[in-house]
């Protein structure tokens, strides 16, 4: 698992203040990011070395409680189901210990002209471990 810390500025929100939402998947890309980081991946040079990306098929998504402005929040990473080409995560976005959104992501692992691809074995290793 991986987290990041965001904090909602004017830009995230509404008129009433309230975060738009769009940008909570916009907050879930980061965390997408960041949890490769932190495995030892960045999607620039999985695309430069291995000529590989991620796009997103499929996202579920749940608001359960609205953001606001300068809100700080806490977004947690998982990976929930790993297969030879894609993978899930769940995402789960808090306001202090309250749980205000969550998202099922399915990404697929493409070559450079869109084809699904196997996922690389040092990612999937890191993955799985």
């Amino acid at each position: 698992m991986s987290g990041i810390d965001i904090r909602v500025y004017y830009e995230d929100t509404d008129a009433g203040g309230i975060v738009f939402y769009a940008n909570y998947l916009r907050f879930a890309e980061r965390g997408r990011t960041e949890y490769l980081r932190n495995l030892g991946f960045e999607n620039k040079s999985l695309m430069d070395t291995q000529g590989v990306i991620f796009v997103v098929r499929k996202v579920t998504a749940d608001y359960l409680a609205p953001a606001y402005l300068d809100d700080k929040l806490r977004l947690e990473t998982v990976v929930t189901e790993l297969k030879n080409a894609s993978f899930t995560m769940r995402q789960s976005l808090f306001r202090h210990n309250e749980l205000i959104f969550c998202v099922d992501v399915i990404l697929v692992c493409v070559d450079r002209s869109g084809k699904p691809v196997r996922l690389p074995d040092g990612l999937r290793a890191a993955m799985e471990g």
